[in-house]
């Protein structure tokens, strides 16, 4: 026992450390989703295949080792949007740190000038009268891929504008409308819904959606309920009520103006 803990080095309780690290990132990413239990079955089998390995248990081995090789495709496969958050978190957090305090190209500030008076003012309106609405503000990308799904409307902001687009029997009001480079980019947009199995029942679909868009997507998605007229904001797959009064200080505060 003594040589065995000799052989130990700085760099082995490094490794255990990292990988320690590892797996609770991985476990604070998958909580709450569907993916969880397919990543504790994953872990489960390769724990028995390192047992019947230890064992010399040929055949055992053989047959988990051919699972364990080719599993790495399917890992891609089924956890490619967990996958794309881990990346989009890593992501965010360099442009947010000193990399990007260093090489100011990093970032992309599509909203420094946004007119954050009208997107309020039509919030607190449709709030009013329990008008649903999805709008998404863009921060460090420009949701190409969302806009794509929408129609395009490239129009200056106003209030009337957009309480008009998500009025009931407007044909764009289902859907959501994207806000870059202070313009109405698209709207109508087909957003992804959110996996996470721990989101209260109350919330309806705009706002799984709003989850599910701001998990992989660094941007900044504003609900009003039609249920309750209540405004939410959701950032990084996080969603909170914001009272109406503290809209506006809110909107500056996660756009940094």
């Amino acid at each position: 026992m003594i040589d065995l803990f000799i052989q130990v080095s700085v760099f082995d309780i490094l490794d255990i450390l990292l990988v320690a690290g590892l797996f609770y990132g991985l476990y604070r990413l998958l909580k709450g989703t569907s993916a969880m239990s397919i990543f504790i079955g994953i872990v489960a089998i390769f724990l028995i295949w390192q047992l019947v390995k230890a064992l010399q248990m040929e055949m055992l081995t053989a047959i988990l080792g051919a699972f364990v090789s080719v599993g790495f495709i399917a890992l891609i496969i089924i956890f490619q949007p967990e996958i794309r958050r881990f990346l989009f978190t890593i992501g965010a957090q360099a442009q947010e740190g000193k990399l990007a305090q260093r090489f100011k190209f990093l970032r992309v500030r599509s909203n420094v000038d946004l007119d954050i008076d009208s997107i309020t003012k039509a919030c607190l309106n449709m709030s009013d009268i329990k008008q649903g609405a999805l709008i998404l503000l863009t921060r460090n990308n420009n949701l190409d891929d969302v806009v794509s799904t929408g129609v395009t409307v490239n129009a200056d902001i106003s209030h009337p504008l957009i309480e008009n687009i998500f009025f009931k029997n407007s044909p764009l009001h289902d859907g959501a409308m994207i806000i870059r480079h202070n313009r109405i980019t698209a709207a109508r947009c087909i957003l992804p819904v959110s996996q996470k199995t721990n989101i209260p029942g109350h919330y309806g679909l705009r706002h799984r959606a709003a989850i599910g868009v701001t998990e992989v997507n660094d941007c900044i998605a504003l609900v009003v309920s039609e249920e309750t007229g209540n405004i939410s904001m959701v950032t990084s797959g996080e969603i909170r009520t914001i009272k109406p009064s503290e809209l506006r200080e809110a909107i500056e505060k996660e756009l940094k103006l």
